[in-house]
């Protein structure tokens, strides 16, 4: 099934740069689509970097399928519909493809940084309520092809007609597939904003500056008590990849930070600076050790905030992620 539309400028301009093979006017077009596509494949993977490589591989499929594009659906749709399918097809290569079982964490979990969020105000908005860590974890408890529909349909507002065109299903199978989706995606998403096609806010507010500054300088001072304070009793508490996700409370966290070597006997000498990553605050934290005379990047820990408190906590080593453009030192 195909949209019925008239063909507009950018696919007119990209058949003709299909035919003639004009590799330059190609990019152009397809570049512009780049951001977007990345958040695509990053809510279908949770991997910021297999995010990379498959909006890579959907340029390279665009090119190497130029000539079956017609303009009967717009560029945009025809390389969502590349990116989705390149995703298929990693998801069925990768060992951990089938859902991940309920209570446990997805481990290969990486950040996204807000830089790399698509710049077009529209799509802008739409990353920006599908991009926040528990959504994204969630997504990943549905099977490859029940989240591709669920992501095409909830997410991106496709009909059903264009997913299952796109997916080549019946229509009947992707209102099954979503409906099954949306169960377990409520499931996975207790007590959190379940509408995620609602307005969402831009911009942390200043109860979430105010917990982040708190745990930052906390750190600073090797105040534990202060630290521990911060911290909900049924805290949510995940260190990727090492662990999966714990309920603890505020005092189990703090006294296994210490056990596992995090705070030597509160004598490390650590810095923080403030930032957010899946449009969630996040604090980057440095620690300079007795041997070193820099203080050298440890750690991402990203907040979710309810009420002043830290209700959920997931730690990243921020070391080997340059995509976060992080200064190494401090």
């Amino acid at each position: 099934m195909t949209d019925a539309r008239p063909l507009g400028a950018d696919e007119a301009t990209f058949i003709a740069a299909a035919r003639s093979g004009d590799t330059a006017r190609f990019a152009l077009l397809t570049e512009r689509h780049r951001r977007e596509l990345q958040v695509h494949c990053y809510r279908m993977l949770a991997n910021y970097e297999d995010a990379q490589d498959m909006t890579q591989e959907t340029f390279l499929r665009a090119w190497n399928k130029r000539e079956s594009f017609k303009g009967h659906a717009a560029l945009r749709t025809w390389l969502y519909r590349i990116a989705t399918n390149a995703c298929l097809d990693f998801l069925d290569k990768r060992n951990d493809s089938t859902p991940v079982p309920s209570g446990s964490e997805v481990l290969y979990l990486q950040p996204y940084p807000d830089r790399m969020l698509p710049e077009d105000p529209q799509e802008s908005v739409v990353a920006r309520e599908t991009i926040e860590l528990a959504f994204i974890v969630a997504v990943q408890h549905l099977p490859p092809r029940q989240r591709a529909v669920f992501i095409l349909r909830d997410v991106l507002g496709w009909p059903a007609s264009k997913a299952a065109d796109a997916l080549e299903l019946t229509v009947a199978s992707v209102t099954s597939a979503l409906q099954r989706a949306r169960v377990t995606m409520r499931e996975q998403l207790p007590g959190r904003r379940l509408d995620w096609r609602s307005p969402a806010t831009h911009e942390l507010s200043s109860d979430e500056r105010g917990v982040v500054k708190s745990y930052i300088d906390a750190h600073e001072r090797n105040d534990l008590d202060g630290l521990m304070s911060l911290l909900r009793d049924d805290l949510r508490f995940a260190m990727l990849p090492e662990s999966g996700t714990v309920i603890m409370t505020a005092k189990e966290a703090v006294d296994g930070w210490v056990s596992g070597g995090l705070f030597q006997r509160g004598h490390d000498d650590w810095r923080g600076i403030a930032t957010t990553v899946n449009r969630m605050p996040a604090a980057v934290l440095y620690l300079r050790t007795p041997a070193d005379p820099e203080y050298r990047l440890f750690a991402i820990a990203v907040l979710h905030i309810v009420d002043g408190k830290i209700a959920e906590l997931t730690g990243f080593d921020a070391s080997d992620k340059p995509w976060l453009d992080l200064p190494p030192t401090l």
